[in-house]
C-alpha cells in the first residue's frame, strides 16, 4: 500500500532575506529564513522585539520587498508581485492577517456588521446573504449576534480581538497569519482566542503565529521557528522546543514563560552565561 503524497505547504519560505536602506548602508532584518506551513498546521514564530517577526509577516503580505529567497503562496510564487497581482491575491481572499491591535484593522466609523460584510460585498455578494455569514462567523468566534450592529469603540478590547478574526474568516482564507494576537487581553480573553485558533487549525487553515510569548505559542503551535536578530536559529516542534531546547536564545525565552515546564535557565548566573554565547 503505497504512502500518501504530503500535502503542499499553503505558505512556503525559502532562503528569505530582508535588508533595508540604500545598499551600502542597508541593515539586515531577516537572513536565510526557510519556512513551510501545511493546510491545518499551526506554525509559532517566536522572538523578541527587533528578531525579526513582523517583518517576516509583512515580507509574506507584500508589504516589504525580499532581498532575497522565495515566498509561495499556495503554489504560487508571490516574491516579486506587483501591486495588481497582490490586489488581485488579496481579494481572492487565500491569506488574511489579524493584528494585534484591532483597532487597526477596524474602522472606528463602520459597525461591526459593516466591517465583517465588507469583503463579501466587494465580490458582489448580496448584502443579506453576507450578513447572515457575519452572523454565522460571530457563533463561530463565540460572540452574540447582537453585536453586529455596535461599532468597535462600544465593545470591549478582547470583543474587537474576536470579531477581528472573524473578519480574517469572512474570506475563507487557506492561510491565517497572526501578529501577537493576544498579547494585548487579559488572561481569561486570551484563553478564548487561543481556543478559536485551535478549532481553525483542526478545521484546516494554515496558521502562521507570530508572538514574543512562547508560552501562547506553545498551546496553539505544532511547529515552532525562533528567530533572533534576523537569523532563524532553532526550528523543532514544540514539544522539541519547549522540552529540550538547543540554542542558547531559546532557553533564555523558554525562562520568561513560567508557565512552561521545561529546561530554563534557573538562576540570573545561568541566564548570564546562556546570553554571553549569543552573537552580538
Amino acid at each position: 500500500m503505497s504512502t500518501p503524497a504530503p500535502a503542499r505547504p499553503i505558505l512556503d519560505i525559502t532562503g528569505l532575506t530582508v535588508r533595508y536602506g540604500p545598499r551600502r548602508r542597508s541593515r539586515r532584518a531577516l537572513h536565510d529564513v526557510t519556512l513551510r506551513v501545511a493546510p491545518g498546521e499551526a506554525v509559532g514564530v517566536i522572538g523578541e522585539t527587533g528578531s525579526g517577526k513582523s517583518t517576516l509577516a509583512r515580507t509574506v503580505l507584500g508589504l516589504v520587498e525580499a532581498s532575497a529567497g522565495t515566498i509561495l503562496v499556495d503554489g504560487e510564487d508571490v516574491t516579486r508581485h506587483g501591486r495588481r497581482q497582490w490586489r488581485a491575491l488579496r481579494r481572492r481572499g487565500t491569506v488574511q492577517y489579524v493584528f494585534q491591535d484591532p483597532l487597526r484593522s477596524l474602522d472606528p466609523d463602520l459597525t461591526v456588521a459593516d466591517s465583517l460584510t465588507e469583503p463579501l460585498l466587494v465580490r458582489g455578494v448580496p448584502r443579506a446573504d453576507a450578513v447572515e455569514r457575519a452572523r454565522a462567523l460571530l457563533t463561530r468566534v463565540r460572540l452574540d449576534g447582537a453585536l453586529l450592529d455596535r461599532l468597535p469603540g462600544e465593545i470591549s478590547g478582547g470583543q474587537r480581538q474576536r470579531v477581528a478574526v472573524a473578519r480574517a474568516l469572512i474570506t475563507e482564507p487557506r492561510l491565517l497569519l497572526l501578529d501577537e494576537p493576544v498579547s494585548a487581553l487579559d488572561s481569561a480573553n486570551r484563553v478564548q482566542v487561543l481556543e478559536i485558533l485551535k478549532e481553525l487549525r483542526d478545521a484546516g487553515t494554515a496558521l502562521l503565529f507570530i508572538s514574543h510569548d512562547l508560552g501562547s505559542v506553545a498551546g496553539v503551535a505544532d511547529r515552532i521557528a525562533v528567530l533572533h536578530r534576523g537569523e532563524q536559529v532553532e526550528t523543532g516542534t514544540a514539544a522539541e522546543i519547549i522540552g529540550a531546547p538547543r540554542h542558547p536564545y531559546t532557553r533564555l525565552l523558554l525562562g520568561s514563560a513560567p508557565t512552561l515546564r521545561g529546561p530554563a535557565p534557573s538562576s540570573r548566573a545561568e541566564r548570564d552565561a546562556l546570553r554571553a554565547l549569543l552573537p552580538v
